[in-house]
Parts: structure tokens; sequence; C-alpha cells
């Protein structure tokens, strides 16, 4: 697999805007290649900070980090535009990268695990875009019908998956047989998780086919343990992710809910939730998190004390039954 970081895309564009400073964002994935990055940056007489803290997603833009070090433009790579941010704010150049791979092999082995159905509704992580006709006309010539995700919400183009929403797909679900991920389990588990069809990941990263059926019913029985929990809680931190990308959910009106069902209610604030911080809240039975919905559900083992999404707290105050919750999908 070779990373594509799109330099020529890059060039052209600080040749255009003619920022004195940048901040880079990367994945982590790529941090190995700063000194790449910076090398071509510095060529085009530009000053050039990388930021050092976690970047999974498009919704995760360094806005203060950029403030602070007085970058005009911040390089965001890895990631589609996913907000449209204030006028206040610096400006944003997202460079999406491309993973080069011959898919055929893996596409082949994937005919298997689709041999009983007729049409796929197909989406990809940003990386493969590229290849998305390549990835038709294969399954096409196999005697499938394909359909793209829906463009709906935050996602950048048809087809394009991010961890947060998949209203796209609950678009297309009532057309297709099966839906076919391309990209990793992270979002192959999102997926499955928000709609009722199968879903089969094509695991670029570990060269395998999976269906991810048993990883919904093994997450599912997380998610009611946790719930179950909140209901038993006394003590509830709410977490408001400093994060301009990644607030979801109304700390007000859940605050509200939440001291009206008896709790007693703490708002937290965090950039970003680790098992360390959230240790030091002793006294919190259970915490319900208005960032990403994703850090509930994949972090799981990692945590002592329940971790809620909103939508899970409506569900354990009664306010959304348990079967509603799972229609609309859980993230």
């Amino acid at each position: 697999m070779t990373l594509n970081f799109e330099i020529d895309f890059l060039t052209e564009e600080i040749k255009k805007r003619k920022p004195k400073k940048v901040l880079v964002q990367l994945p982590e994935g790529v941090k190995q290649n700063a000194f790449e990055i910076a090398e071509v940056l510095k060529k085009l007489g530009v000053e050039v900070v990388f930021s050092g803290e976690t970047c999974w997603g498009g919704c995760a833009v360094a806005i203060d980090e950029a403030k602070i070090v007085g970058a005009d433009l911040i390089v965001h790579f890895g990631h589609a535009k996913f907000i449209d941010l204030s006028k206040n704010s610096p400006e944003v150049l997202y460079v999406e990268v491309k993973d080069e791979l011959d898919l055929i092999p893996l596409l082949k082995k994937s005919l298997k695990e689709l041999k009983k159905f007729e049409t796929i509704g197909l989406s990809y992580s940003i990386q493969h875009r590229h290849d998305v006709d390549k990835i038709i006309n294969f399954y096409k010539t196999n005697g499938k019908k394909v359909f793209l995700s829906k463009k709906k919400g935050n996602v950048a183009y048809e087809g394009h998956i991010v961890g947060c929403q998949y209203s796209g797909l609950k678009e297309i679900e009532n057309i297709v047989d099966v839906f076919v991920i391309i990209g990793n389990n992270f979002h192959s588990t999102g997926a499955v998780l928000s709609v009722e069809k199968p879903v089969v990941l094509i695991d670029v990263y570990n060269n395998e086919v999976r269906d991810m059926k048993n990883m919904r019913e093994k997450i599912l029985r997380q998610r009611i343990i946790s719930i179950e929990k909140l209901k038993k809680a006394n003590n509830v931190g709410i977490i408001v992710e400093t994060k301009i990308g990644q607030r979801f959910g109304v700390p007000k009106l859940i605050e509200k809910k939440l001291k009206d069902a008896g709790k007693n209610v703490i708002l937290i604030t965090m950039n970003e939730v680790t098992p360390d911080k959230i240790m030091n809240f002793y006294y919190v039975d259970a915490f319900v998190e208005l960032a990403c919905p994703r850090i509930a559900i994949e972090d799981f083992a990692k945590y002592e004390r329940p971790i809620l999404t909103f939508k899970e707290t409506l569900v354990a105050l009664s306010e959304k039954s348990w079967n509603d919750f799972l229609k609309e999908g859980i993230v």
C-alpha cells in the first residue's frame, strides 16, 4: 500500500493561498510522514508547525491550536471536509490522501461472502474514493447491482462514509440486500450498528473480508449493560466536547432530564475523553458524553464506569424505546 499525499494539489493550493505559517494536522497513522510534508512546505517558503494532538476525523479541526501558534492556514490531511467554520477561524485546506493499492484480489475474495446477495449498497472511507468506479465495475461485471450510499449529513460525497453519520446508508437500505464497506473496522462497525441489513467489510489494512454480524451482537449487549447501569446511577457526569466539530446533543436539555429522574448531575468539559481523565471524577457513577458517539461504543472495555451517548441516555430515561433506538441506528 502506498499513500499518495497529493503533493501537486497541496503545492498548487499553497501557491494560490499564500499563507505565511501553516498548522499541519495528520491522522495517527501518518504522523511518521511529518518530515516529508515539512520539506514540501518549507520549499514553498512557508513556516510549518505540526499538531501533536489526535486527529481521528474531519471533525477534529485544530482551530484553537492554529490561533495559539499564529497560523493563517490549517492543512488537514487524511479526511474530507466535514464542517463549515466561522469567519473568524483560520482557513482550512483538506488534503484527502489516497491509498493506492490493487483492490481486485480482495474484491474477488468478497464474492464468496456476497454470493447470496444481488444488490449491494456501497460505502468507502475517503482514501478509496479514487477507486470507486473500478469497484462498481467489478461488481457489475460479476452480476451485482450497486448503489452508493447517499450524500447526507456531513459526508462529502456519494458513497463516502464517516464514523458518526450513517443516514446516507439508511436512505438506500430498502433497495439493497447487503452493505459493503471499503475501509476498516471502525467504519464498518458504525455501519452495522446503524442499519439492519447485513454488512460486509472489505478490510484493506488487514487484507480480509468480514461479515460484521457478530460485532453488532457483541456491541448491543455492551450497550444494554451501560443503559442499565445509568438507570441505577446516583451521580452522573455530562461530558461536553470542546472541539467544534464534536458537539452532539444539548447539555442543558439532558441535564434537566437527568435531574428530573432524581440524579445528581455535573457538567464536565474535555477536549478528548480518556480513561485517565475519567477516573479522576471518582464519585461519578456514570457518564453521558456529548462528544463523538463512537467514544462510548468503541472504548467500552477501557472504562471502569459506563459512558453513554445522548440517544442511549434517552433510552435509560424511558423517553425512547430500545426498538426505536435500534431502528434509528445506534450511532
